[in-house]
């Protein structure tokens, strides 16, 4: 146990937990950042940190509203998705406007297709304000 406080990578995953929770709330008010990726990538970090600090950011209002429902489903609103989709699509336009490269633009065209048939695919959509997926009864 002793071990485990002093060990410096502990205080890196804290770290790398406390900033990218920052960024995602940071996301939750600009557009530009996208949230849930640097949501996902907090409580990863954090749990790989400490228990301790993990099970006080799954209490936070910025999870339980923003991530919750992913983690425990895989389910996303409409608009998280697109939040999510939008600003990584423009940012592979971009790398794809800058790239001469014909087999890095394919790739780049492969990603941009797979990102959107994944999310519509294999992450359920949900209505906005609905955590759970619909009950079916039979």
């Amino acid at each position: 146990m002793k071990n485990q406080k002093k060990n410096p990578v502990r205080i890196v995953w804290l770290l790398i937990g406390f900033l990218s929770m920052g960024i995602g709330a940071v996301g939750v008010v600009l557009p530009v950042l996208p949230t849930t990726p640097f949501l996902l990538l907090a409580s990863f970090c954090l749990a790989k940190g400490s228990a301790r600090f993990h099970r006080w950011f799954t209490g936070t209002n910025l999870y339980k509203k923003h991530l919750e429902s992913f983690v425990e489903n895989r389910t996303m609103t409409l608009k998280t998705k697109f939040s999510l989709l939008i600003p990584a699509s423009c940012m592979l336009i971009l790398a794809f406007l800058a790239m001469q490269n014909v087999y890095g633009r394919a790739f780049i065209i492969f990603l941009i297709l797979f990102k959107y048939v994944y999310f519509f695919t294999r992450i359920r959509t949900v209505p906005a304000g609905q955590n759970r997926i619909p009950e079916v009864e039979g």
